[in-house]
């Protein structure tokens, strides 16, 4: 078995993306590959196989394997509650609230549950894909770093070291980050992967040459920066949709631990949608749908949304014949009050919902964590619509308006609708993904006219394969093979 270990020089750099183009190229060479990420830190999160949470960037990278993302792949995920604090779950299950003093002493008990985890997918698979997380010059963190080159030195891995140089000053960044590591870090670090590139690559070529004769450490390739590419982001919030004229207007406020926005994904790709996030400070704009994303504080998002005065918003919108759609903690928000007793998402306490659906939700120890599938019925539709998803939430919501479920799963019935059908809720995650439920809901919110629907599945598949087909052209595949093991 051997383990290859994907760094970054910063934040977004690329090394979720280049791990997924690697675990798609070897997956294609018929090599058992899998993703292996020991420490994330993101609110997007996903259900795995074997009843586990983890990065939704980790379980896309187990698709381009071609494998069911399991709990293993992301031992330890910190899912921020606040700027200070995070919810820690330890392979793929709930251990409990820490602040980031605290988290910091625990690394030395968290890393053998990192170390197990490995092991275990070691076992199972003939290489792996590891990939850091943020940069491994965080030098206020290298205590008991579990992270990036801590996990490297602990199993003994090579190291690949990717620059992003559409952000500028890539040699900077890759000789920077050498600089302030140690001796047997850098010689674990075979060498660069620089992403992103766009222009005239005999005019980069020079400033490679002085890269490898500064370092000793060789260029494997130079990844080109493609355009239009969209898959399952870690954390950040993509931008405004294209769309054509007379498109459907889907507003999206951006809470400040919005949580599984990659919910909205499919929607940014539909041509007859027009996504629009609305950051803090930022004005909403006429919407003919808006929709409330899930939340990390439920609580805490809601007093959010009233102090940017989106409740008045809200009420507007539904006066003028507008929709709203809650999914998870957006689902609680819409009902009559939000109840966390124990504390588990912050302060303990009681906060009044937005009031537009006629139910309650209490804040219970014990996180739901279950992929599921069924049907969904929206008021005027000719034929329930096949739906699968996962829920991943604390909470218990009751009510009246329970009785009129969105949702029909195996074992129960999901989520809730107003009396006059423009308010709706469920806790699954995932819905847009499915054409079928998707172009149902955009009908019943006045998209008549869809043409072709969006198949999520299908176009995650296209851009893994765009991904692959990069490493081949643009990568030293021999060069990697060697250093891999593979034939």
């Amino acid at each position: 078995m051997t383990t290859l270990m994907i760094q970054g020089t910063t934040s977004d750099a690329g090394k979720s993306t280049v791990v997924a183009a690697l675990c798609r190229w070897l997956q294609r060479q018929g090599v058992a590959v899998a993703p292996f990420k020991p420490q994330n830190m993101a609110l997007n999160s996903a259900v795995t196989v074997d009843g586990g949470e983890i990065g939704r960037s980790t379980a896309l990278q187990a698709l381009a394997c071609g494998v069911e993302p399991h709990s293993d792949m992301n031992p330890v995920l910190l899912k921020p509650q606040s700027d200070c604090g995070a919810q820690v779950i330890l392979r793929g299950q709930v251990y409990g609230n820490m602040n980031a003093v605290d988290y910091h002493a625990y690394k030395a008990e968290a890393r053998q549950a990192v170390y197990d985890a490995w092991q275990a997918l070691s076992a199972r698979y003939d290489v792996i894909i590891a990939e850091g997380a943020g940069s491994p010059a965080e030098v206020n963190l290298r205590a008991n770093d579990i992270a990036n080159m801590g996990f490297a030195e602990m199993v003994g891995c090579p190291v690949l070291l990717v620059g992003d140089i559409d952000r500028g000053g890539v040699f900077a960044q890759l000789v920077g980050t050498l600089e302030l590591i140690s001796e047997s870090e850098r010689n674990r670090t075979r060498g660069f992967i620089i992403n992103r590139f766009r222009g005239d690559l005999a005019l980069l070529e020079p400033g490679l040459d002085w890269l490898t004769e500064r370092t000793g450490k060789p260029v494997n390739g130079v990844l080109p920066y493609l355009h239009g590419l969209v898959l399952d982001a870690e954390d950040s919030v993509g931008t405004a949709s294209e769309h054509q004229a007379g498109a459907l207007r889907v507003v999206v406020p951006v809470l400040p631990r919005i949580s599984n926005h990659n919910d909205f994904d499919p929607l940014r790709l539909h041509p007859g949608v027009e996504l629009t996030f609305v950051g803090p400070d930022q004005t909403p704009p006429p919407a003919d749908v808006i929709l409330l994303p899930g939340s990390k504080h439920t609580r805490g998002d809601l007093a959010w949304l009233r102090a940017n005065g989106w409740e008045a918003v809200i009420e507007r919108h539904l006066r003028y014949g507008g929709h709203v759609f809650g999914i998870c903690g957006g689902f609680q928000m819409l009902g009559q009050q939000v109840d966390d007793p124990e504390g588990l998402e912050g302060e303990p306490g009681i906060t009044a919902g937005l009031g537009w659906l006629d139910t309650h939700t209490r804040m219970v120890a014990g996180k739901q964590l279950t992929r599921v599938s069924g049907t969904l019925t929206v008021p005027g539709a000719e034929a329930p619509a096949a739906v699968c998803g996962y829920e991943i939430h604390n909470g218990v919501t009751t009510g009246a308006d329970l009785t009129r479920p969105l949702v029909t799963l195996a074992d129960k019935v999901d989520g809730a609708i107003s009396a006059d059908g423009r308010v709706m809720g469920t806790y699954l995650h995932g819905l847009f993904d499915d054409p079928a439920a998707c172009a149902a809901l955009l009908a019943h919110w006045g998209l008549r006219d869809q043409g072709q629907a969006v198949d999520y599945a299908s176009h995650r598949e296209r851009q893994l394969d765009r991904l692959a087909d990069a490493v081949e052209e643009c990568l030293d595949t021999d060069w990697l093979k060697r250093l891999l093991g593979v034939a």
